[in-house]
Formats: structure tokens, C-alpha cells, sequence
């Protein structure tokens, strides 16, 4: 597995983590709370292209909120980073576009 991890500035983590939370619990395997969320993206996933699962991890700060991305390769782990960063900042459109610096 391949691991990115981004601790992205906003005093809104709880909100933008339960909204995301919320809206990828229509089609994916979801658990959460205000403050930690996770999301498995299955192999199997709309469009996906990679051969395993995917995790997201959230955690809400005062300051920030950390995401987490564990993939199976480099390039499943980069297409991750651009469909979590793309759909939080459309629910953070007043904070957009939010930074991620991926380590």
C-alpha cells in the first residue's frame, strides 16, 4: 500500500468531513463521527481503474483536517489525492480552493 497524508488548514473539518461522509455514503462503505470518518473505495468503484481498495481517513482538529489516503499503487494513490481534493472543496466553495500539501 502507498500512504499520502495532507493536513489541510480550515477551522470547518467537522463539517466538511460529515458532508463528504454523507454524500459518499450513497454508493460506498462509510463510517462516521464529527470528528474521524473513513471511506473504502472498493476495486470495483464508478470508473475506477486500479486492482484493490482504497481507504480514506478524516480526522476533524481545531485547525485542520487531516486526510489520509492508503492505495495500492503510486498512480492510485495520485488519481485519490484529485477525487478527495476535488469534492472538499466543492463543500468548502467559501474556503476554496483549500490547500493540500501531500507528504
Amino acid at each position: 500500500m502507498t500512504k499520502a497524508i495532507a493536513r489541510v488548514p480550515t477551522r470547518n473539518g467537522s463539517r466538511y468531513l460529515q458532508q463528504l461522509c454523507k454524500h459518499w455514503a450513497h454508493n460506498l462503505a462509510v463510517e462516521f463521527t464529527p470528528e474521524h470518518g473513513t471511506i473504502t473505495f472498493p476495486r470495483d468503484a464508478r470508473g475506477a481503474t486500479w486492482a484493490s481498495d482504497a481507504l480514506v481517513t478524516m480526522d476533524a482538529r481545531d485547525e485542520t483536517l487531516d486526510v489520509t489516503i492508503d492505495a495500492s499503487s503510486p498512480e492510485h494513490l495520485d488519481a485519490m489525492k484529485g477525487v478527495v481534493a476535488r469534492h472538499l472543496d466543492r463543500f468548502a466553495f467559501r474556503e476554496a480552493p483549500l490547500t493540500f500539501d501531500w507528504a
